[in-house]
């Protein structure tokens, strides 16, 4: 599928962080970005940087301290709640789902900004569902509950329900915690696949940097005083992934392109 030229998501002159009574904390500013339809794109950073605060400010669940966020090229405060939904879908960590659904109810509901006042799923709302859990792979487990599922089959479901709501924009907040590295590896090249068979922008937060580097069109890092967004190459040649760490224990190797323990 042909990528749009389109910048689905921009930020300007961006600060997040939180209001508490009459003082700000201030987590980062500053931050300009653009992401397109189709991209993949990793926010990186360490522990406690901001990573989850700024994906619920780039969601609009949390408010910005300053700056813009557009999604298509409208303010955040000139979309509803309805429409919002409608260019936005959300997978958190932890999220609370009920396991007693099944896979297909539970996707199911990636329909409701569509559906009527009694929740009726339209012919519409069906292929939808049916066409996300063929993109993600799950369709032998539409039957199954969601407590009889694994971790990653779990986070499979979630990205699908994600999916069927059709959205030009998917974000979701470290969609590989609690999996192997088989099924790291594997939910990362879901979503890759993902934005290519359906155009959709995909970010995601991750501590997983080298599938970052190999699988993303963009890496947001995040370190402190500054966010900076390029591609893996760009990032590279600019020898910003050698200043995450702390260089006591892990550097990063240039030539492998990844992290290492230091010697």
């Amino acid at each position: 599928m042909t990528k749009s030229a389109a910048h689905i998501l921009k930020t300007e002159a961006l600060s997040i962080g939180y209001k508490k009574k009459d003082q700000e904390q201030l987590i980062a500013s500053g931050i300009d970005i653009k992401i397109k339809q189709g991209e993949l794109v990793a926010v990186i950073g360490v522990n406690g940087i901001g990573k989850s605060t700024f994906l619920r400010t780039l969601s609009g669940i949390q408010p910005a301290l300053s700056g813009k966020v557009l999604l298509k090229s409208i303010e955040f405060g000139k979309i509803d709640a309805l429409e919002l939904a409608s260019l936005i879908s959300l997978v958190l960590t932890e999220q609370p789902v009920s396991k007693n659904l099944s896979v297909l109810e539970l996707v199911a509901l990636g329909r409701q900004p569509y559906t009527n006042w009694i929740g009726k799923l339209s012919k519409n709302d069906l292929r939808q569902i049916l066409s996300a859990l063929k993109l993600v792979n799950i369709e032998p487990l539409q039957e199954k509950k969601c407590y009889e599922l694994s971790d990653g089959q779990m986070q499979k479901v979630l990205i699908a329900r994600a999916i069927a709501q059709d959205t030009p924009l998917v974000i979701l907040d470290e969609p590989t915690t609690h999996l192997d590295l088989y099924h790291k590896a594997y939910v990362l090249k879901l979503l890759k696949d993902l934005t290519r068979k359906t155009n959709k922008a995909i970010v995601f937060a991750s501590h997983e940097i080298n599938l970052a580097i190999q699988l993303c069109d963009k890496i947001i890092l995040m370190q402190p005083g500054k966010v900076e967004i390029g591609s893996p190459e760009e990032l590279l040649k600019k020898n910003a992934f050698s200043e995450i760490f702390p260089s006591d224990i892990i550097v990063f190797d240039p030539e492998t392109v990844s992290f290492r323990i230091k010697s």
